[in-house]
């Protein structure tokens, strides 16, 4: 459903809200290994969610990865998906098909839309501060 990059982009943020949480800022090793993901392409990830003003980075000795304590109560599962994925897990055929729509819809449409309209809902309701305190409590967990 989602892309492996927007997979890895929603475990890394809950981690890096979690440790928010907690007054700590991590390093580009440190959220890799959290959520079981190559440093190389955790980077690519970490950068395209600070150009978007979603996670915070600072440089240095005491730098590391973090969000703003303030914002991080508004901040949205959609937010992270849209910033990597797009739309088009909104939007998106069931069966894959470029042209599906109300009015030339394919077999699955119909059932689909439910299912997206239902995600949508989840995502945009769904904070990541409330997912980063489930894995504060030990009631959720990032790694296998």
């Amino acid at each position: 459903m989602f892309s492996k990059a927007c997979e890895y982009g929603i475990r890394a943020s809950i981690y890096i809200a979690e440790q928010t949480l907690l007054s700590r800022k991590v390093s580009l090793k440190e959220v890799a290994a959290a959520i079981e993901s190559p440093v190389a392409y955790t980077s690519k990830i970490l950068q395209l969610l600070v150009r978007n003003n979603t996670i915070n980075s600072d440089k240095g000795p005491k730098g590391g990865f973090y969000m703003d304590q303030e914002e991080l109560p508004k901040l949205k599962l959609s937010d992270i998906v849209s910033t990597i994925d797009g739309n088009t897990i909104y939007v998106g055929c069931g069966l894959g098909l470029s042209r599906c729509n109300e009015n030339k819809p394919c077999s699955l449409h119909s059932q689909f839309k439910v299912i997206r309209d239902e995600l949508r809902h989840m995502l945009e309701k769904t904070t990541i501060k409330s997912l980063a305190e489930d894995l504060d409590k030990g009631l959720a967990f990032l790694k296998h």
